[in-house]
């Protein structure tokens, strides 16, 4: 059973490029709890259908699947063989300031689709297995263009993985660019603000858009409204504090934004049915 681990290191910019095959793939836990750089992932099963835990939900996997996890993701990969795992920082390959670069990699990390499990034909895998293989050898160049090499390589890659998202996720039509690029700049700005933000008003001002461009705009994508993505990255963020910290109510609603416990325990059981300590409490049976 193969276990590979490569990893390339720019100490200029401190930017950090990692290959993982097989069990030496490493799991992650909440950010919070310990100090963890956040990188950014993508994984790819050439193996058998297996399971994946991504924020303590599971989620089958099939052959030649591919998933995109974000930095702040908790995962564990209970049978990591025949698994591939690219892991890059910002530093290595920004997303968020270089516009033409988010418009790629911001659709797989920052969509609103929720857990993207990517499907891929034939030729795609064909595609992907050759690029792992010059990705292997690349890692093993030791010279001074190696870290362009490694960005080129990993641009191709996300192109190659967006083109299979926007096929699985996204409708066809003249328009679909100009709003797909709308709604990634709304998601951004959602990671980016939602534990101050809690209004659409504000998004859509900061984009200089009207509400109902938004509303409108997501509409389209059969995604709902903005608020409730909003809302949707609240609960996500209130979910994990809850199960991988020992942060009380009060220092939760601090972090999220909320005037007080109350306020953070009311929105909470609106969303989920449950009170944050009956959540909390259900984790735990």
């Amino acid at each position: 059973k193969q276990s590979m681990e490569l990893s390339y290191f720019d100490k200029v910019n401190n930017g950090r490029f990692f290959l993982y095959e097989g069990t030496a793939i490493p799991t992650r836990a909440y950010a919070g709890a310990k100090k963890q750089e956040p990188f950014y992932t993508i994984l790819f099963n050439q193996g058998a259908p297996t399971k994946i835990f991504i924020d303590s939900l599971a989620y089958d996997l099939p052959p030649h699947a591919i998933v995109p996890i974000m930095f702040n993701q908790v995962y564990q990969l209970p049978e990591p063989d025949g698994l591939v795992m690219w892991q890059f920082n910002r530093e290595f390959y920004c997303i968020v300031n270089h516009d033409k670069e988010v418009g790629c990699a911001g659709f797989l990390f920052y969509g609103s689709w929720g857990q993207m499990i990517l499907q891929t034909n034939a030729s795609m895998q064909k595609r992907l297995l050759l690029l792992l293989e010059v990705f292997r050898d690349e890692f093993e160049e030791k010279d001074d263009i190696q870290g362009n090499m490694l960005r080129m390589l990993l641009v191709r890659l996300i192109i190659s993985i967006t083109r299979i998202a926007r096929e699985q996720y996204m409708p066809h039509g003249d328009e679909s660019d100009v709003k797909f690029d709308l709604l990634r700049k709304f998601n951004l700005l959602v990671e980016s603000h939602y534990r101050t933000q809690h209004e659409v008003q504000y998004y859509a001002a900061t984009l200089y858009k009207s509400p109902k461009t938004l509303a409108n705009t997501f509409a389209k994508f059969n995604m709902g409204s903005p608020l409730q993505l909003i809302h949707a990255r609240i609960m996500l963020e209130a979910k994990r504090l809850l199960n991988f910290t020992e942060k009380t109510m009060k220092e939760i609603a601090n972090d999220l934004g909320f005037e007080d416990a109350a306020h953070f325990t009311k929105f909470f059981k609106n969303h989920s049915g449950l009170s944050p300590s009956e959540f909390r409490k259900s984790l735990k049976v």
